[in-house]
């Protein structure tokens, strides 16, 4: 048996692979990256939760804010360090004469997925050999759980990219120890800048293991690997700490004692990669199954993902969103998979994701045909129910995009003679791709019309008085308080911190479904009320004092 499975894994990776058609697979995939990475990122307001919290933070930096202490609000906000919103502030500083600013900020998010995604491929490549590549970014391009964060102002999307360069210089450190180190230190600096210190700490545990249980890692020149590493990634480390421990004691501590969770939540990560990193999950437990584990590629991707299921589930909460560095190693993991899969299983996934993503892309497009026309009746009732403020209208440019992804699906998933193993990744990565697409084309305006705190406080902010001395906030939760920052320019003190009225004249209150109604008495009078048209659990009222 084992001598088959040898033969297989030789067979497989050792055989040169034709070259006819390379060009344009690389064509296809560099437009599908492209469409992947640009849909999306710009033409809708910042959503719940993360978005709104990171714009205030980016706001925070670009009107000339200290670049050492992030400040959400007006209030230092100490969970992350500050990579990903200063490259933010960056981009809108350079954007935003051309695009809003929060859409000019999502660029830099663009930015750092391009990376990541070039990283995957360079990383797959190097574990595989020439073509495998272009698999691993398949793979890791249709992961479920990728596509809405991958496209969000959020500082993980940074960390993403400094867990994929620590990969990718793990997997040099054989045959190139210099380029390997620099790597290794520059993408745990990356990340410990953009997420805390969970990603050195997971470059650093793994990087230890793999010498002291793997023969094939026990090299001369690992030792060289390693401390050039801890040389690349002290640029990235030491200022931002030092400077803010000096400069800033209570912020620091207050950001470490926000790095640990005190809570395990193993069976959390476990069950959301069950439906979160579809494909590669399915295809990273044949190529377990089916091939040698004592491959060095096996070792370190293995290795790589048990170390960051662990470390993240003792060292973050309970996120779909933290799980975004586990598809990286899946990913890597499933690449051998996809020509050793049995023809039959292939098949199954390639037309499952045919199916789904059809299916999927199908409703969009009634939706939107509901939505702009008014047929079927009630689907479009139930459209204007979901997003009561959405105005239907149509838009050329976002029907002629969705057409052309439609139409680019479509010749790719059902071209003639085509049906392969390679193909069934192919087919998923466009579908998911597909749906994506449709989705931030055809319905964009109507999720932002449903998401956004935008014409609530903007209608707040008209209802302010002329002349105030401060408001005065009462159970604003803090992406409320990122909101009320960015729409309106309004910055609360909190209750709860003051607990007094502080001389302020004005007087919020955010009311939530099954709490007791606050009332403020009669030297208070209303003047404003207001929600987010399909939020049904919280609402807002602001009162002014009466003098």
């Amino acid at each position: 048996m084992s001598i088959e499975l040898e033969h297989d894994w030789q067979s497989v990776f050792a055989t040169p692979r034709p070259r006819l058609g390379e060009r344009a697979k690389v064509h296809l995939l560099l437009l599908l990256c492209g469409i992947w990475i640009i849909i999306g990122l710009v033409g809708h307001n910042p959503w719940k939760p993360d978005e709104l919290q990171t714009i205030s933070v980016i706001k925070h930096f670009h009107e000339g804010g200290d670049w050492l202490a992030p400040a959400m609000a007006g209030e230092p906000f100490s969970k992350k360090p500050p990579l990903y919103y200063l490259s933010a502030a960056a981009f809108a500083s350079l954007f935003t004469p051309l695009l809003p600013f929060h859409d000019a900020a999502r660029l830099a998010t663009g930015l750092w997925m391009a990376i990541t995604l070039v990283l995957v491929g360079l990383t797959g490549r190097e574990l595989w050999g020439a073509g495998c590549g272009r698999q691993a970014t398949l793979i890791f391009l249709g992961s479920i759980g990728l596509v809405f964060s991958a496209h969000t102002l959020n500082p993980d999307v940074a960390g993403l990219t400094g867990y994929a360069l620590v990969f990718y210089g793990l997997a040099l450190t054989p045959r190139k120890p210099l380029r390997a180190g620099l790597i290794l230190g520059t993408g745990a600096g990356i990340g410990f800048l953009a997420k805390g210190p969970l990603p050195a700490e997971i470059a650093a545990i793994t990087a230890l293991l793999l010498p002291l249980l793997f023969c094939h890692w026990r090299r001369a020149s690992y030792l060289g690997v390693l401390l050039i590493a801890c040389v690349a990634a002290l640029p990235w480390i030491a200022p931002w700490l030092a400077g803010l421990k000096q400069q800033a004691p209570e912020i620091f501590k207050a950001w470490l004692a926000s790095q640990n969770t005190g809570e395990l939540n193993f069976a959390y990560f476990a069950k959301t990669l069950s439906w979160y990193a579809w494909p590669a999950l399915p295809l990273a437990a044949w190529a377990l199954w089916r091939m040698r584990p004592d491959h060095p590629s096996i070792q370190l991707a293995l290795l790589y993902f048990l170390v960051m299921f662990v470390a993240l589930s003792i060292g973050a909460d309970n996120r779909d969103i933290h799980a975004l560095p586990l598809l990286l190693p899946l990913a890597m993991l499933a690449t051998p998979a996809v020509d050793t899969l049995r023809r039959g299983a292939a098949s199954a996934l390639d037309w499952f994701g045919i199916m789904l993503f059809g299916t999927l892309g199908f409703l969009v497009w009634l939706g939107w045909f509901a939505m702009v026309s008014g047929v079927p009746t009630r689907l479009a009732m139930r459209m204007h129910k979901l997003s009561p403020t959405y105005v239907p209208h149509f838009d050329w440019l976002a029907f002629l995009l969705a057409c052309a992804i439609t139409a680019i699906w479509a010749a790719v998933v059902f071209k003639a003679n085509k049906r392969s193993n390679r193909a069934a990744v192919t087919d998923w990565a466009v579908g998911m791709t597909l749906a994506w697409g449709l989705l931030m084309t055809l319905w964009l305006p109507w999720l932002d019309a449903a998401k956004s705190y935008a014409g609530a406080f903007e209608s707040l902010r008209k209802a302010l008085p002329a002349h105030y001395a401060c408001i005065i906030g009462r159970n604003i939760g803090e992406t409320q308080r990122a909101a009320l920052d960015y729409h309106a320019n309004v910055r609360i003190q909190r209750f709860e911190i003051t607990q007094s009225m502080m001389g302020c004249d004005l007087y919020l209150i955010q009311h939530e479904r099954g709490m007791e109604r606050i009332e403020p008495g009669p030297d208070w009078r209303l003047i404003w009320e207001g929600r987010r048209p399909t939020d049904r659990r919280e609402s807002f009222r602001l009162y002014q004092r009466i003098h």
